[in-house]
């Protein structure tokens, strides 16, 4: 079944003939080449661009493995351009070509080529590319699929959706399989097979076993508040075995720049100020997540977490965690809270908080708490499980139900 993927073709679309290279990055698996070689080539096909203006190459495929070469593939696309209307370059798995940022600066010298190119380690390619090009790329970061995106396929309503989503995730080839044993066997492959031996080769990793452990201890903990030193701590007094935290670092950086992490910041709401440290780290994917600890550990609360993290990701916003500071009625006890995101987009904030359910009295003060010591008039929100209706309450504080708000790209404007 083909999904549409409407947001990110929006974005291409309205990028066309910008003058600049078209970047599509993202976690492997995630879509990139289906986006670029189906769902673009169909939408340029279909706008009149004939076939043969359009040149595409996957350097990722055995067959091309010769025009990996530079001196060879850059020839080969000169001698297609043969007249003055409009060229598109689609490349897959750019990284591959040796001396790319020279090849796609090439590019940019000629004025009827228009270029996209898909890469999967942010580091070796968009953060090159910022420098290389000097503003000339333009990066489109593509996301496993969305809640709403995976509904378009699944065949159950969806309270069960939901489930089979914060167990699997959204990468698309899921939708292919059926059983467990066949999704499981999916995701533990890749992980291991792509994602992490991919780290490896890369940067060359001595301590093979570190790194994992690492991986297997912020697969436990997401959502929680974390550092390198408290890490390094942790290897210490658990594992007896000393992990420098630079060194921890370093696997940490690694991991977000092959997307297979995210970190968000902890930002002080009334001093208006970012706390350097701990962070929380949350999956790019919470099927990845879930296969690397045998979907052994599923809790719904860490897990719903996750998924409105993502969420927020995909609709653009900058998200951190926020901490407020109040004081008891003696005016002198000082006590913080958290909020779990508090979400940024040009003038738009969103102050959110995760819960399961807010069908208590007591339960529903405690969500609320935070939320009811910010002073600005920003929005609100407690995202529910519960399928509740979605309302403001008596204090102004909007109560969402996940599906509503998952379902829905503008939901947070009710």
């Amino acid at each position: 079944m083909n999904i549409q993927r409407k947001l990110y073709l929006d974005k291409l679309i309205k990028k066309k003939g910008n003058g600049l290279i078209k970047v599509i990055t993202g976690l492997r698996r995630s879509g990139k080449s289906y986006l670029l070689f189906n769902i673009f080539k169909k939408h340029l096909t279909e706008s009149g661009t004939a076939a043969d203006h359009i040149i595409e190459m996957s350097f990722e495929g055995y067959e091309n493995r010769q025009y990996r070469n530079a001196d060879l593939f850059y020839p080969y696309v000169k001698e297609k351009i043969t007249d003055s209307r409009t060229y598109y370059i689609l490349l897959d798995e750019v990284q591959l070509l040796d001396s790319f940022e020279e090849v796609l600066n090439g590019f940019l010298h000629i004025p009827n080529a228009d270029v996209y190119v898909t890469g999967s380690n942010a580091k070796f390619l968009s953060r090159d590319i910022i420098t290389e090009f000097r503003g000339r790329g333009d990066e489109i970061y593509i996301s496993p699929l969305s809640f709403a995106e995976f509904m378009q396929c699944y065949s159950g309503d969806r309270y069960m959706g939901l489930g089979e989503y914060m167990a699997y995730g959204g990468l698309p080839y899921l939708i292919n399989l059926q059983s467990h044993e066949e999704k499981a066997a999916y995701l533990k492959n890749i992980f291991e097979e792509t994602y992490i031996t991919d780290i490896i080769n890369r940067h060359s990793l001595r301590g093979k076993a570190e790194f994992n452990e690492l991986i297997d201890i912020l697969s436990s903990s997401v959502g929680s508040l974390t550092n390198p030193n408290k890490l390094s701590a942790t290897f210490k007094s658990v594992k007896n075995v000393k992990v420098s935290p630079l060194t921890l670092t370093n696997y940490i950086g690694y991991l977000e720049d092959s997307f297979l992490i995210k970190s968000a910041k902890r930002y002080d709401v009334k001093g208006k100020k970012y706390i350097n440290s701990p962070f929380k780290y949350y999956f790019t994917d919470v099927g990845l997540r879930n296969a690397r600890l045998n979907f052994r550990q599923t809790e719904e609360t860490h897990l719903m977490e996750n998924v409105i993290y993502n969420e927020l990701i995909i609709r653009g916003y900058n998200v951190d965690v926020g901490i407020v500071t109040s004081f008891g009625a003696d005016g002198k006890t000082r006590k913080q809270s958290e909020v779990d995101f508090v979400c940024n987009s040009a003038s738009k904030r969103y102050y959110i908080q995760s819960a399961l359910t807010v069908s208590d009295e007591g339960k529903s003060q405690q969500e609320q708490y935070s939320l009811l010591h910010i002073n600005d008039s920003f929005k609100k929100i407690i995202i529910v499980k519960d399928p509740i209706v979605t309302r403001f309450n008596e204090n102004g504080i909007l109560l969402m139900n996940i599906y509503d708000f998952l379902l829905n790209y503008d939901s947070l404007d009710f």
